[in-house]
């Protein structure tokens, strides 16, 4: 008997209450002020193809003029400790991850799997146990983590909801992505470090995998990872929270290695031996506009394939874990029936793909 397919029947996805980029804006170029630096920032800032980014935190102007949270939580001079921002997550991640599983209106007592993936908070018990008993769901619902894979982490859970539906063709397997990213902003003055931070948002989303044939079919996973490379995408845990470094080499290593996939396309290859314009959807992660463009240019694809992606940057930033999750809500939403390919990238350098098909 051949294994029974999975299929993505439905995303629903959850942002904090307050949209934070215009004033990450203004409280790093309070920063920067009298530094040749901040005429790159604002450069920059300008070209990345973000309008919104959202976070728990309420950005406020001070008296003096520096924007800053309400809550003082990023003081000048005197950013929080690790233990701290774990604190705050553990007081958001839960409210958040049942928003947006009760945005998927689905019935709750007969989720039989339940994974959650996260890389910018820790806690014991855990958000999968956390939100078990928010949610209601049967105790002996069978629970994984992927920690702290970052951003590829939505192709690893949902590889793992499609093994558990082809194996246990009953399955009802809810996965959650889940990300606080605006928890882990730096104190310093590194360019290279406050474009980085420029990027990221907060956000969850919460998805029903099932072998209903409805919403998304899941086809063939790869994954593989760049050679020497593992030095460019870095997230290191310190004293003041969890540092990331992100080289400006990464876009065009991934461009590189998009336009060696094309040349050899090989049937193992990333676009698994079929000519790039053979597949209607593409659901890339919004690492950024740079990784887009580098996806766009490295594949040969004309202007308006990566649409869908570019919405949700433009929208949320990234997001992590759920950024991509939020694209393929908009695909289930409004893309016409047909042949999809998925990608993300995070670090490694590594690439996760799948294919999918679109009803």
């Amino acid at each position: 008997m051949m294994p029974a397919t999975a299929y993505l029947n439905r995303v629903s996805t959850a942002v904090p209450a307050h949209d934070v980029h215009a004033a990450f804006e203004t409280f790093v170029g309070s920063l920067l002020e009298g530094r040749r630096e901040a005429a790159l920032f604002r450069r920059m800032a300008g070209r990345s193809g973000i309008e919104r980014r959202f976070s728990s935190f309420e950005p406020v102007q001070n008296p003096d003029g520096f924007m800053a949270d309400r809550e003082g939580f990023y003081a000048p001079g005197a950013f929080p400790s690790t233990s701290r921002r774990m604190a705050r997550y553990a007081e958001v991640a839960p409210e958040l991850g049942e928003r947006a599983v009760r945005g998927l209106e689905t019935d709750l007592s007969r989720i039989t799997h339940l994974v959650v993936a996260s890389c910018t908070g820790f806690m014991a018990p855990g958000l999968d146990q956390i939100l078990v008993r928010r949610l209601g769901l049967d105790p002996g619902v069978e629970r994984t983590v992927v920690g702290y894979m970052g951003c590829y982490a939505a192709v690893n859970s949902l590889r793992l909801a499609h093994h558990i539906v082809r194996s246990t063709p009953e399955a009802r397997v809810l996965v959650i992505t889940m990300e606080l990213c605006t928890l882990h902003f730096q104190d310093t003055l590194d360019v290279e470090k406050l474009l980085s931070m420029l990027l990221f948002g907060d956000g969850c989303a919460a998805a029903l995998v099932t072998a209903e044939e409805s919403g998304v079919a899941l086809h063939e996973f790869l994954s593989f990872a760049l050679p020497e490379s593992d030095g460019l995408i870095t997230w290191d845990i310190g004293d003041t929270g969890f540092d990331m470094h992100l080289s400006g080499q990464v876009p065009q290593r991934i461009q590189k290695a998009m336009a060696d996939e094309l040349s050899r396309n090989a049937p193992d290859g990333v676009l698994r031996g079929a000519p790039a314009d053979s597949y209607e959807i593409f659901a890339v992660h919004a690492g950024g506009k740079a990784i887009l463009d580098a996806v766009e240019t490295g594949l040969g694809l004309a202007k308006d394939r990566l649409d869908w992606s570019r919405g949700v940057l433009r929208d949320f930033g990234n997001m992590s874990s759920a950024t991509l999750m939020f694209v393929l809500q908009r695909i289930l939403a409004g893309a016409t029936p047909g042949r999809g390919l998925a990608m993300a990238f995070g670090p490694g350098l590594a690439c996760e793909t799948f294919t999918f098909t679109k009803l």
